[in-house]
């Protein structure tokens, strides 16, 4: 939850290639205030059975950079394997292109921001959300 001195943080993945939560992605969460300081990890925590993540820590006050780091590569390998399992049509390779996702961004006191990664094997997409 934001206040009036800090920004709070929130997001979720979709994997658009399947239409469906991207469940198990390990995110981490870092901050620092201020384009020259160091990036400070807050913790971590892993998107659940609808791709959220419900309890990412708090941003200290004075935050003025976030960054989320999404760990896709033991997502990807565990679809892969389950698509095996299954006998599912083969698609090309559909492992991980981009084994992380990091995503960086400003935030100003007193605002959340909702953070969606839309992400396929190949790609991945974010924006602000509500």
């Amino acid at each position: 939850m934001s206040t009036d001195t800090t920004a709070s943080v929130s997001t979720h993945i979709l994997d658009t290639s399947i239409g469906r939560p991207a469940p198990a992605v390990a995110v981490t969460l870092a901050a620092r205030s201020g384009g020259d300081a160091p990036w400070v990890t807050l913790g971590g925590s892993a998107t659940d059975t609808d791709g959220r993540c419900k309890d990412l820590p708090a941003l200290p006050e004075g935050t003025t950079h976030v960054r989320l780091d999404f760990e896709t590569e033991a997502y990807f390998a565990a679809k892969k394997q389950a698509e095996a399992q299954q006998d599912a049509p083969r698609v090309r390779d559909s492992g991980a292109f981009f084994p992380e996702v990091a995503i960086t961004f400003a935030v100003v006191p007193g605002e959340h921001y909702h953070v969606p990664l839309l992400l396929n094997p190949f790609g991945y997409s974010v924006y602000r959300g509500s």
